[in-house]
């Protein structure tokens, strides 16, 4: 078996170790800053201070995520992002990927006009005033389906899928389904649909990113509290420790106990921050895993073979 292998040269196997050592410095500087951050929350927020936490914790605690759960609104905020999440995810595959289907068909008639249509408004839109105008006119204003209905199509989303049905939904197939007696919408429900695995997964990961991150939405839509989404809480709650920091800068005249508490608040509120970003951070974290091998599984799967 040696006999056979082709021999690498001295070239060959810098370049190797060049590419390893570079990847692994892609690595490192991608995992570096969550690594940080979960150190800086479960450390003293006075070694964090100090440049003591860069690589390991230092005087473990958990007093950063006990003052944030300790805030009601926390375990609300997480309920209605789960809740847009998986709602405006369902809602914008039911709409994008019937759209990029038949948008992918050549025989559709005016194609090429819908297609300019919705690339009209990647580059040219109302604007932030008509669209609460409009928000507002629906009579959808602080409601939940605000955040769900306007963002149900991408698109971008709607290309990306678009394409992906272009180049592995041949019109071979396409004509043997329609010999075979199949209807439009039996072509796309027992055809198309079982084998845009990848594409599919693609578009969910997106939204769900998309909805799980958002909030500025919810800041112009929602003014009842209890449907503000996570983000939009974890927001005020920051807010609430940068005004304490100030406090401290305006504290002149304060009794040295006044200023050590001060100070005291101060650090935590800068540890409840590194605290926030993980919790904010955690699910998409634990959920990729799961979503990762269908990715895999969807780029394995086609409709035809050889």
């Amino acid at each position: 078996m040696k006999k056979n292998q082709i021999r690498r040269s001295f070239g060959d196997a810098v370049f190797d170790w060049i590419n390893l050592a570079l990847l692994l410095l892609v690595v490192v500087l991608m995992l570096y800053p969550l690594y940080f951050t979960v150190v800086a929350s479960l450390s003293d927020p006075y070694a964090t201070a100090r440049g003591e936490t860069y690589f390991w914790v230092k005087d473990f605690t958990l007093d950063a995520y006990r003052n944030v759960f300790i805030n009601k609104q926390i375990w609300s905020g997480y309920a209605n992002s789960i809740f847009y999440t998986v709602v405006g995810t369902a809602w914008a595959l039911a709409v994008t990927i019937p759209c990029a289907y038949a948008m992918s068909r050549k025989h559709l008639k005016g194609a090429g006009i819908l297609m300019g249509m919705f690339v009209f408004t990647m580059y040219f839109s109302g604007g932030l005033i008509p669209s609460y105008m409009l928000i507002k006119n629906l009579g959808l204003f602080n409601k939940r389906l605000a955040l769900i209905l306007p963002a149900g199509i991408s698109v971008y989303n709607m290309i990306v899928a678009r394409t992906f049905y272009r180049t592995n939904f041949p019109d071979d197939l396409y004509e043997a389904a329609k010999i075979d007696g199949c209807c439009e919408f039996g072509i796309f429900f027992k055809i198309a649909v079982p084998v845009s695995g990848a594409i599919i997964a693609v578009i969910a990961l997106f939204v769900a990113v998309g909805h799980w991150n958002s909030y500025f939405s919810a800041l112009l839509y929602l003014t009842d509290n209890s449907k503000w989404p996570l983000q939009l809480i974890l927001r005020g709650i920051l807010i609430q420790n940068q005004n304490m920091s100030m406090d401290l800068n305006a504290l002149r005249s304060a009794t040295m106990d006044q200023i050590e508490f001060m100070q005291k608040k101060a650090r935590m509120a800068e540890a409840m921050k590194y605290s926030l970003i993980f919790i904010s951070s955690a699910p998409l974290l634990v959920a990729y895993p799961f979503v990762q091998k269908y990715f895999v599984k969807g780029v394995l799967i086609g409709s035809i073979k050889g």
